[in-house]
């Protein structure tokens, strides 16, 4: 066997290890409220930073055995009132959020050490602003809500493209699709907003809002 023939060694996890931006955060850098300064990173992570996706989030659920799944989704819109995504509520997310509507959205921000983790509860989004965004969304896009039974079994790659380009036959490039009945938005509101900022010697900065029953925010420092 040649040296190029040679199987490349197995990566050690273990031993990857990077050190962290001295650059800190501290409570007189934060915004009043978790969403002004979540604004603040989202901002430099899209603009400054050119980061891809940086609106794609991991959000975490729980089925009614108390069994968590975790899955990528790209966030849609946030403000005051909370974050906004869309999906199939007939998909697994979906049935976990209506029998155990709280839930944990993180945002792994690993090019600028940060990462924002949001607990709160979901709540579906009215069917107007669900609509408003459907029609936003490319042809395509709104054909696939329709395509895909998302987290069913399917038999194969071809039952969803045949499903697509029965859909797309129906509904040419132009007109208007109608909005997906088990399609629609969920908006979490915050209780909790953990910022971390990854730190030199794993001494990290972990500031987090709590919710006050006034609807005020207390900041909290965690330990690493």
């Amino acid at each position: 066997m040649t040296d190029a023939d040679a199987v490349p060694a197995m990566p050690d996890p273990a031993a990857m290890r990077k050190q962290y931006r001295t650059e800190g955060l501290a409570e007189t850098d934060l915004a009043a409220t978790p969403v002004e300064q979540f604004a603040r990173w989202f901002k430099q992570a899209a603009v400054e930073a050119h980061m891809f996706e940086p609106n794609a989030m991991i959000v975490s659920t729980v089925d009614a055995e108390g069994r968590p799944s975790s899955r990528t989704v790209l966030l849609k819109h946030f403000d005051e009132q909370g974050f906004v995504f869309y999906t199939n509520y007939d998909s697994r997310k979906g049935r976990d959020l209506g029998g155990n509507p709280h839930v944990s959205l993180l945002f792994p921000w690993h090019p600028m050490a940060r990462q924002v983790i949001v607990h709160g509860v979901a709540r579906r989004t009215g069917r107007d602003e669900t609509a408003a965004y459907f029609r936003s969304r490319p042809h395509g896009s709104q054909l696939g809500a329709w395509a895909s039974t998302q987290s069913s079994v399917i038999a194969g790659r071809a039952d969803l493209e045949a499903s697509y380009a029965e859909l797309e036959a129906r509904y040419p490039e132009g007109g208007q699709v109608p909005v997906p009945p088990h399609w629609g938005g969920f908006r979490v509101a915050p209780h909790t907003v953990e910022f971390w900022q990854g730190r030199e010697n794993r001494l990290h900065d972990r500031l987090r809002y709590d919710a006050r029953p006034d609807g005020s925010w207390q900041v909290e420092r965690l330990a690493p």
